[in-house]
């Protein structure tokens, strides 16, 4: 399947190589404020709604982990992106529709919208029919709103056992995405407790507005999209 876009001129988008060295010099800064290892921290490069061209600009800059909220978006950008630049790894970060699990197994490498029941048991399903076990974080919808995905925190301990031991998930950690409104280290130091609890290593959480909190509040993973590839474009 073609790349969306792949060749529209890049003469009008943001200087992306930039963008992404200044990211990531100042996760390697959040990280030392923190006293941590900035190699201990993943950037997923988000590149949703943006086109084919922008997300291999980032790649030939080096990068190699990315982030896509949707499915059909990745299948229509990803594969020919997967061609040119084999060691790219990419992460769902978008709400997961169980009737899209066969196509998300095909090609994501991480999964990280985990959130319920039933989709862990498509998941296990999926994985025990193809041998292929991506990495799985559960979501943790830690303010409680009605209109975001993720299980409730106090759903979650429940959950993350049942991930483990019922459907035999690869479960390497958590991801959240705190209410924007709100003060995000109370919903870090959340997610950081739960994870601790069940001695989980993966910590993804913070965006653009935010990563360098969540660094030093733990993150192992932070997912970065304005920052580095400016506004998404309006569909």
């Amino acid at each position: 399947m073609p790349e969306i876009e792949a060749t529209k001129s890049l003469d009008d988008a943001p200087d992306i190589t930039a963008n992404l060295r200044r990211v990531e010099n100042e996760i390697a800064a959040a990280a030392r404020d923190a006293g941590r290892d900035p190699q201990s921290i993943t950037l997923v490069a988000v590149g949703k709604a943006h086109p084919a061209a922008r997300s291999r600009a980032v790649l030939e800059a080096g990068h190699r982990v990315f982030g896509e909220n949707r499915v059909q978006e990745a299948e229509a950008k990803w594969p020919a992106l997967k061609e040119s630049f084999p060691d790219a790894q990419l992460h769902l970060i978008g709400p997961l529709q169980t009737n899209k699990v066969r196509h998300t197994l095909a090609l994501f490498d991480v999964i990280e919208t985990v959130d319920r029941p039933k989709l862990a048991a498509a998941l296990a399903k999926e994985m025990d029919r193809t041998g292929h076990r991506p990495d799985c974080l559960i979501q943790v919808n830690t303010g409680n709103e009605s209109q975001k995905a993720g299980i409730l925190p106090e759903s979650a301990d429940n959950f993350i056992d049942r991930c483990r031991g019922e459907f035999g998930l690869p479960v390497r950690g958590l991801m959240c995405i705190p209410p924007v409104d709100e003060e995000p280290s109370l919903h870090f130091a959340l997610l950081r407790e739960i994870a601790r609890r069940h001695d989980l290593s993966w910590l993804s959480m913070g965006m653009s507005a935010d990563y360098p909190v969540a660094i030093a509040f733990g993150a192992t993973h932070v997912r970065v999209g304005t920052a580095i590839f400016g506004a998404r474009p309006a569909r």
